[in-house]
């Protein structure tokens, strides 16, 4: 099976669908009336909801809190569960009356019913993946139109923070008699090249008349300039109440390959037409051409390019926001993991947003696409295995046609640690799962990550997958190459090891279970038993290059899971509260804010050519004066060289001078006391002042960072993440940093003192953060604590023709600070 991959899988032209222009996509999303809790006959047009809070969807309801003891920290301790109601009335519009109208979510979490006028129009309990309703028999063509949603998630239903509500768009689907169904294009080619793809269009129209019509297919195909290279034109017989499926082929000449350094995009025109040349249905689907090959040899190739996956999980929040959806947001982590090197990113363990697919489509970042973390064995009271035997296939068809089109997917993940590896026959589900994902898209191979390492073996689920993905298993990647040469192998999820940003115990480089502040050490050593440093994962693929590369536990924190804090592992139901108020995850190199810690530059210093530098830990010892301090340097130089007030400690060479860091995991039977290659250290005796870093590269200095000791705070320092945004829509956002300086502008690393924001002019205030994973302060507050010399606030920009937002920051004995952002109407894509 999976030498078949390798002849198979090799390349593959993919698309993105942006719905309709000229037939009505339209935004569905603003003046939602909401209320949270048990409402009798809330789907009644005439209930009065005059008194319920208007809304904007995306909405996450839970993010607003409050977190509690009551709550279940693995979930972020926050009551994403409970009932919740949406409504909104709407009248149709002259050009809309007599048409063909579905209302479409991208998401509800979760078990969501639907209603129209109070006619029920479905359910849908898993809350990851959108679907569409055809409302136009209950519709009124004069006069209003209630439309009710009922959200019920429940309690021990998720092993993370799932949020609440409508978090992901709504759209309203006007169209004529004849259509381009639901997620109805699907564009694929064979023998990709520089020099010609062969492109196979497949578009499923859908007739809602009774009578056969025939209509007319016209395509265009536009490169990213906007030209023409490509134009199609036939016709076809529209069967009455009948899908259809079309199906056309042409060359593509010299084609502009989608890449991850130039991921070039084109896009199909396609529209319906009938006998008098109408425009029936217009549809716009985005596309890139690349070749994709899987090898159990030499690894993964992208247009013929041997390319190491260097890649994180990622959960679907997006911190202070919750799992409300924004595009702005999305793409800031994307940019932020990016910075860090990554080429890769693991939807786990779920469906993802369009947002983030089309943001790894249009910035050249692979993905993984995942569907479940739970089959038809319970992990949780309430997961996902309620209702597997029902929604599975459904789910999972859905998630692939949703998906399928996307560039930079290039793999399907069936599932994640399940619990069918431990029986007898769990490969017979793992078989069937994979099936679907072949019937669906023949194109790309099936996978799932594993962490029972030999009961997926000898069980033979590992077996049933096309391509093997192994978690927390680096130190068996050789045995498994050598039992199973032909096997594809990838780390599906690795490192898993978790830390505060600026935090540093000592003992320094002691390993422990937990500390009193509820935080974890910033240098990278501390984690569950499973998991291991950075260092071995970079070391056993080195041994090991046939691997695919690796998926990191997780590129940013996220809400639940504040492992090794909460009392419980990972395989436990119920309530992880023993040590509260955590209630945030602690593995990410990136904090819940986007702000760094130390392995990000661990990272960035194995996965980047940029020359960098980074120092750790910060300079503020009092107390200390004397006593050895281990100090770290990730480069990616060849040498760096550490002075303490202008003083050299010596020079050191990577991969020569190596850093000893502590390590024990399972599996693993090395050094306990490992001599890292991938870190420089130096045990320095602590005096106050300034300690520098030069990197070298043949000599030269490439780099160089400082850190000093620090005076008492004085200033803050606000910096945004961009200058001018977009006012077009009134969804863009900005983030702004602040930083506390002392007298001499020096930043103040361990500064926990209060500031409060505010935010005028042609913005509102949407969220704040500090990334602490024990902080109890909602999101909603503009007021909260510095966390080690950092705190975000976020805004977000009036729609309109522009203006400026003005953001402003304060605290006791800090001098105020005030920075402007401008937004523009005519900017929408900045």
């Amino acid at each position: 099976m999976k030498y078949y991959l390798i002849n198979f899988f090799v390349l593959l032209f993919c698309s993105t669908t942006v719905f309709g222009q000229s037939t009505g996509h339209t935004d569905f999303n603003k003046d939602w009336k909401f209320y949270k809790g048990e409402v009798k006959e809330g789907q009644s047009p005439t209930l009065d909801d005059s008194k319920w809070r208007t809304v904007q969807i995306p909405h996450d309801w839970a993010i607003e809190g409050p977190f509690s003891v009551e709550y279940n920290a693995r979930c972020g301790g926050l009551p994403f569960h409970g009932e919740g109601w949406y409504r909104k009335s709407f009248t149709l519009t002259n050009t809309q009356k007599g048409k063909n109208i579905a209302v479409e979510f991208e998401g509800v979490m979760k078990n969501s019913e639907v209603w129209i006028n109070g006619h029920y129009l479905g359910k849908r309990p898993f809350g990851y993946l959108g679907f569409e309703y055809d409302m136009t028999p209950y519709l009124k063509q004069e006069g209003e139109n209630i439309i009710a949603v009922k959200a019920k998630p429940e309690d021990l239903s998720s092993r993370w923070y799932p949020g609440a509500g409508i978090y992901r768009k709504v759209w309203l689907n006007v169209h004529e008699d004849i259509r381009i169904a639901h997620w109805g294009t699907f564009v694929k080619a064979n023998n990709v090249s520089s020099k010609v793809a062969t492109v196979d269009i497949k578009l499923e129209i859908q007739n809602y008349a009774e009578t056969d019509k025939v209509v007319s297919i016209a395509q265009q195909i536009q490169n990213e300039q906007g030209e023409t290279v490509k134009i199609l034109n036939q016709k076809t017989i529209a069967e009455g109440s009948k899908t259809i499926i079309n199906e056309q082929s042409f060359n593509l000449i010299h084609p502009q390959l989608w890449t991850l350094e130039e991921p070039h995009l084109y896009q199909l025109v396609t529209e319906l037409k009938d006998v008098d040349g109408n425009v029936l249905d217009h549809y716009i689907t985005k596309f890139g051409v690349r070749d994709i090959k899987f090898t159990p040899n030499d690894g993964f190739f992208l247009n013929g390019k041997r390319t190491e996956m260097k890649g994180v999980c990622l959960h679907h929040d997006l911190g202070p926001l919750g799992t409300a959806v924004n595009k702005r947001a999305t793409e800031r982590q994307l940019e932020i993991m990016k910075e860090m090197g990554v080429n890769a990113i693991r939807t786990s363990h779920n469906p993802p947003s369009r947002e983030q697919l089309e943001a790894c489509d249009k910035m050249g970042i692979l993905v993984l696409d995942e569907a479940f973390d739970e089959w038809g064995i319970q992990k949780i009271e309430n997961g996902y295995h309620t209702v597997f035997k029902e929604w599975h296939e459904r789910d999972l068809r859905d998630m692939i046609r949703r998906d399928r089109n996307h560039p930079s997917i290039i793999m399907w993940s069936i599932g994640n640690e399940i619990r069918e590896q431990k029986v007898k026959d769990g490969w017979k589900v793992a078989q069937k799962l994979g099936e679907i994902c072949h019937e669906e898209d023949p194109s790309r191979p099936n996978t799932a990550g594993f962490n029972q390492y030999e009961n997926s073996i000898k069980n033979k689920l590992a077996h049933h997958v096309d391509i093997v993905g192994f978690n927390y298993k680096a130190a068996k990647y050789a045995e498994i190459k050598k039992n199973y040469p032909d096997w594809i192998v990838y780390g599906s999820e690795t490192e898993s090891i978790t830390s505060s940003r600026g935090v540093y115990h000592a003992p320094f480089l002691e390993k422990y279970e937990k500390n009193t502040d509820h935080q974890v050490t910033g240098y990278d050593i501390i984690g569950p038993i499973w998991s291991y440093p950075p260092d071995m994962e970079f070391k056993f693929l080195e041994e090991n290059p046939s691997i695919l590369g690796e998926f990191m536990w997780t590129g940013f924190d996220y809400l639940g899971e504040p492992t090794p804090y909460g009392g419980r592992d990972n395989s436990t139901n119920g309530y992880w509260n023993d040590d509260w108020p955590n209630k945030s995850s602690f593995f990410g190199p990136v904090d819940l804010c986007g702000f760094k810690k130390d392995r990000f530059y661990l990272y960035q210093s194995q996965w980047t050519e940029t020359p960098m530098v980074h120092l750790l830990p910060h300079w503020n010892w009092k107390g200390f004066e004397g006593q050895e301090i281990p100090v770290f340097a990730y480069t990616n130089a060849e040498a760096v060289e550490l002075f303490l007030n202008g003083k050299s400690l010596g020079k050191k060479i990577k991969g020569v001078d190596k850093g000893i860091v502590p390590v024990k995991f399972m599996y693993y039977e090395g050094p306990t006391d490992f001599p890292s290659p991938y870190r420089l250290r130096w045990d320095v005796p602590y005096e106050k002042g300034e300690l520098k870093a030069v990197a070298y590269i043949n000599g030269q200095i490439v780099g160089e960072e400082i850190i000093k000791t620090t005076s008492k705070a004085k200033s803050i320092e606000l910096t945004a993440d961009r200058k001018v945004i977009s006012s077009e829509d009134g969804e863009d956002l900005v983030f702004v940093t602040a930083r506390a300086l002392d007298a001499d502008g020096n930043f103040c690393a361990t500064f926990n003192g209060q500031i409060q924001f505010a935010v005028n002019g042609d913005g509102t205030f949407e969220a704040t953060g500090n990334g602490d994973p024990s902080s109890l302060v909602l999101p909603n507050s503009k007021k909260l604590k510095f966390f080690n010399g950092m705190a975000l606030v976020i805004a977000r920009a009036n729609q309109g023709d522009g203006g400026t937002i003005t953001i402003s920051a304060s605290g006791k004995g800090l001098k105020k600070a005030v920075i402007t952002v401008e937004t523009k109407a005519d900017q929408k894509d900045l």
